[in-house]
């Protein structure tokens, strides 16, 4: 199922959380909505699921108007980023639940809840009760009961915010398989950068209730459309007048057009890349980061002078967007 967001605004009071926002996310999909606290994402969410009613514009999902469709008549998925599960239900229960609410048949609900158990990798904890699973594993669950009634689109908001980070990077990794198993239209909700980028087909980029730039990851962090998506999508450092990622900052032993005097104050390899961090002359610090052996062709160390400059790419970018 597509959706299509067209000039949608909504206000909360004298709160605008989305400013005629317009919005195409393709059938079969995995979307990623990122922008930081405040930026309108999960209302964008929530009225695309029908639980918000936009003040103007409309929501299509596959070509139809569906602005005022009830939520349970959209066909429509939704994870919260805390589970909601029914604490006196087994896992097994809380899976079957859409299914039992529909009346449908009970051996229809088994052979359902099987295989979204064994699609979850919980199938060993039909039994337990919520409280006995770990974070991932509710997750995993709550992900398995949006799946029941087989939605055609799944809306996760913040589906991993609550869990620590490695449970989180092993989510990350489970959703995107997940994803190509069941193909079905996905949009998640996140303010995490590379959560975004690691899992997502295409980045919707928000703030302050506005759509900034929507593509491919790479595109995102190579022609960022705004100085927003380029702070947000990525590392981005001043180096004199411009902003600059790390990674493209050019280290010389000699001055050259354009180049910025700066003092080397610390050096960290890390693995096969090295951060270097440089002061210059005003106090401003920035990050520049270099491949190993660049570091060892330089013979830079700590309290030397050097000269940063961007790389051509970045420089060219510099003033795209300027």
């Amino acid at each position: 199922m597509s959706i299509e967001v067209r000039k949608v605004t909504k206000r909360f009071g004298s709160f605008t959380a989305l400013d005629d926002v317009s919005l195409e996310i393709p059938d079969g999909s995995l979307t990623a909505v990122l922008g930081p606290s405040g930026s309108g994402k999960s209302t964008l969410l929530r009225i695309v699921a029908g639980l918000e009613r936009p003040d103007a514009g409309e929501v299509l999902l596959s070509g139809e108007d569906a602005t005022r469709l009830a939520p349970q008549r959209r066909n429509v998925g939704f994870v919260f980023q805390h589970y909601a599960a029914f604490k006196h239900m087994t896992v097994r229960d809380n899976v079957a639940f859409a299914l039992t609410i529909r009346k449908r048949p009970k051996e229809e609900i088994r052979e359902r809840v099987d295989e979204l158990l064994e699609l979850v990798q919980l199938a060993a904890f039909a039994d337990r009760y919520p409280s006995r699973l770990s974070g991932g594993q509710r997750q995993r669950m709550a992900l398995a009961r949006a799946l029941a009634a087989k939605p055609r689109v799944l809306l996760l908001d913040e589906p991993f915010g609550a869990l620590d980070a490695r449970v989180r990077a092993e989510l990350r990794d489970w959703l995107r398989r997940l994803h190509e198993e069941v193909h079905v239209t996905t949009v998640f909700v996140t303010h995490d950068q590379e959560e975004a980028m690691e899992v997502a087909d295409r980045v919707a980029v928000f703030d302050h209730g506005r759509l900034e730039q929507v593509g491919a990851p790479a595109e995102l962090y190579d022609s960022p459309a705004s100085e927003f998506v380029l702070r947000f999508v990525g590392d981005a450092v001043h180096l004199g007048p411009r902003l600059v990622r790390p990674h493209e900052i050019v280290l010389r032993r000699w001055p050259s057009d354009g180049a910025v005097e700066v003092e080397i104050e610390r050096i960290a390899v890390l693995g096969a890349d090295a951060r270097i961090d440089l002061a210059e002359g005003g106090g401003e610090r920035l990050t520049a980061r270099v491949r190993r052996e660049e570091l060892e062709d330089l013979e830079l160390a700590c309290g030397e002078i050097v000269w940063a400059s961007a790389s051509a790419r970045d420089a060219e970018a510099d003033q795209a967007l300027r």
